[in-house]
């Protein structure tokens, strides 16, 4: 398949010009000279068949003579008419003419008595012909127009004991020959000459020439189809073979491409499905292919496609798409109609892309640039505000020591001592959280990190009766990270799954190879999970729905995930505990 670069336009094949005209000079350059040598053959048989002809016409004559001239020997004074005999076998068909003339070319006798005496053989060396016994032809041309065939040799029917007998004695004015018993012998060199009819044979020849003209037509006609569908076939075959091909990449490129592909055909079914529309939609193409778009498509996307259809335009656009599962996806969207090379309609195809990992790639990079700047804010603040509390601590302390004896003061001496504390803490995470994390990476087994972060809930848990489940390979992880900064983000994890269970439940921690080069920590738990529009703000700082929380802890996990490279995840609904995901990448040794 070739594409036409005036018009733009696919073709099926293409054939060169000086290939098609080679093919046809050198299958006429054969024709002709088959046709050629054929009429030469037919030529050549038409020629032996005519000098056949006549020889056997003067075989026979002379035979004739011969037994003539016998039975006149044997008759004494009986008479041998030559003439005669000359007559009745030129009545024979296609016999013009037949004479018999001496070597001078004087009709000695003949068919027609009227010529007797006449040359006849002008332009041949009669002598010689005389002599010769073989048979010689040549064509000469009637008076009416048409063509003779004139067959001659030497005239020689008195052999043995009629040998050297003189036909010109037998000739006499009234133009009978005859043989008288009582004549001389003398030697003759006469010549007989026949004339043959060759308007049959011109017929004929005519006939076989237009037959073979016709023929080679007929055969270059073939030849030239015979080598019109050879290469027909070939560019057939090598476009069979080219589509294959684009077929094969099409597929394979529709197929593997990272954004959701279908086609709707101008029935409206759903003829194409790709790997990526499958898992945007959660749906196996064996379930939609073949299926009509409207009822398998969500409303919103239908709704797009419809437009198209009445638009007769290119519609892109994003929504919200909502799946069966209840599962609301962000979609880029573009619906297009398809047309074919001859404008023929062939259906709309749909492209669409899951935008949820750009909106959170965009809610996480606002975050972080609103978290750098409160940041900067909060190392400001943290610095003014930590002088008072020092000077208010120290009043505190004093007014304590003074008023000793007076419970009240003392009471309220050491609220206020409690009071500066915690803001005190407060501030340093403020601080913790406003400055870089520095982080000392080294081999550690991942296996052994997470039992001794679960050791310093283990008395808590007990308490709050909550059972501790471990799950990981029994050969461990080992992996190059600063194990205080992640036993650090696990128990803070574990903090919060044990506070948001209270009494009972499960707290599940488990390690996996999430990819080839990730190492995923899942720390899960049955508490009463985290409700949608909560989700979204887990990571912001002094974000809490707990009475006495900062609001920075899960503001820090993350801080620390990202030092690390790694990326955490939180999954919860209400009722339903959560689960947070901890992934980063691995740079140590494994075993």
């Amino acid at each position: 398949m070739t594409i036409n670069k005036k018009t733009g336009k696919k073709e099926w094949f293409r054939i060169p010009p000086w290939i098609l005209v080679g093919s046809v000079v050198i299958l006429g350059t054969i024709l002709v000279f088959w046709t050629h040598e054929n009429l030469n053959r037919e030529k050549k048989f038409v020629t032996e068949l005519m000098v056949e002809k006549g020889a056997a016409l003067i075989r026979s004559f002379e035979a004739g003579t011969r037994t003539g001239m016998m039975g006149m020997m044997g008759m004494h004074r009986g008479e041998f008419r030559l003439q005669r005999l000359l007559m009745e076998t030129a009545r024979q068909p296609d016999i013009v003419y037949l004479v018999v003339t001496n070597s001078n070319g004087t009709i000695l006798a003949g068919n027609d008595p009227r010529k007797i005496g006449s040359i006849h053989g002008n332009h041949l060396d009669l002598q010689r012909i005389s002599h010769e016994t073989k048979v010689q032809w040549r064509e000469v041309h009637d008076p009416d127009g048409g063509h003779i065939f004139e067959v001659f040799r030497g005239f020689l029917p008195n052999r043995g004991k009629f040998q050297g007998y003189d036909w010109s004695s037998m000739c006499n004015p009234s133009g009978q020959t005859r043989f008288q018993g009582n004549r001389s012998w003398r030697r003759s060199a006469d010549i007989i000459f026949v004339g043959l009819d060759m308007k049959s044979v011109e017929a004929a020849r005519k006939t076989d020439t237009l037959h073979s003209i016709i023929m080679a037509v007929i055969l270059f006609l073939i030849g030239f189809v015979g080598i019109f569908f050879l290469f027909l076939t070939q560019a057939y075959r090598t476009a069979k073979k080219t589509l294959t091909r684009v077929k094969a990449f099409s597929d394979s490129v529709v197929e593997n491409m990272p954004i959701g592909l279908l086609f709707i055909d101008g029935n409206g079914r759903i003829v194409s499905f790709n790997q990526t529309a499958e898992n945007i939609m959660e749906v196996s193409s064996a379930e939609v292919l073949g299926r009509n778009d409207d009822e398998v498509l969500p409303h919103e996307l239908e709704a797009l496609v419809v437009q198209c259809k009445s638009d007769k335009r290119i519609i892109e656009k994003e929504i919200d798409c909502p799946l069966e599962n209840g599962r609301v996806v962000p979609m880029d969207i573009i619906v297009s109609p398809l047309e074919g090379d001859d404008d023929t309609f062939l259906g709309y195809i749909v492209l669409f892309r899951d935008l949820s990992e750009i909106h959170a790639l965009k809610s996480e990079v606002e975050r972080s640039r609103r978290l750098a700047s409160l940041g900067k804010l909060a190392a400001g603040i943290a610095h003014e505000i930590r002088n008072p509390l020092s000077s208010i601590k120290g009043f505190a302390t004093y007014f304590k020591e003074r008023y000793r004896d007076v419970p009240t003061d003392q009471e309220t001496a050491d609220i206020m001592i409690q009071e500066v504390e915690r803001l005190n803490r407060v501030i340093g995470q403020l601080l913790e959280f406003a400055r870089p994390v520095s982080i000392e990476k080294k081999p550690t087994d991942i296996m052994a990190l997470i039992q001794q972060s679960l050791k310093l809930v283990e008395g808590d848990a007990l308490q709050r009766k909550i059972r501790v489940e471990l799950e990981g390979p029994p050969q461990g992880i080992r992996v190059t990270l600063d194990p205080d900064r992640i036993k650090q983000v696990l128990l803070n994890l574990y903090l919060n799954a044990l506070e948001a269970m209270g009494e009972g439940g499960i707290l599940a921690v488990s390690v996996g190879q999430k990819q080839a080069n990730m190492i995923e920590i899942e720390v899960r738990d049955t508490g009463e999970g985290i409700s949608k529009e909560d989700l979204a703000h887990v990571f912001d700082p002094y974000f809490t729905r707990k009475p006495s929380g900062t609001g920075l802890g899960l503001a820090i996990v993350h801080k620390i995930m990202e030092s690390h490279g790694g990326e955490v995840h939180v999954e919860s609904a209400p009722g339903k505990g959560t689960t947070v995901k901890l992934s980063f990448p691995v740079e140590g040794e494994q075993g």
